[in-house]
């Protein structure tokens, strides 16, 4: 079993900044990509970014320019630098990792923008 531990979400004024931690732990052999999702009330859970252990990156077009997703493959760790944060940013956040066979979650943390 893999287990996935957010941390760093918290309530933040429009054009403020916050980082997202997961660290993944468990039986974890193969990785394939890390990455992040988000869930806002009423809405779908939709990608924000991606990262696979290559290193190729994907951005949901709406974050592009403003969040940056980088990994750590020795640690099994993915963060998210959200910076220019805006109200519509507003969603619990999921911590995302694939490795070839299956998906698996984190609990999600709560990101607010808000003044």
């Amino acid at each position: 079993q893999v287990q996935l531990v957010e941390s760093g979400g918290g309530l933040v004024q429009p054009g403020g900044s916050l980082r997202l931690s997961c660290a993944a732990s468990g039986n974890i052999f193969r990785i394939y990509a890390m990455g992040w999702y988000r869930q806002a009330p009423g809405n779908q859970r939709e990608l924000v970014a991606t990262i696979t252990r290559g290193g190729m990156i994907n951005y949901v077009d709406s974050v592009k320019s403003r969040f940056t997703i980088s990994r750590d493959n020795a640690k099994n760790m993915v963060y998210l630098q959200m910076n220019s944060l805006k109200p519509e940013d507003t969603a619990v956040y999921y911590c995302w990792l694939s490795d070839y066979a299956r998906a698996y979650w984190g609990q999600g943390t709560q990101v607010t923008v808000s003044s």
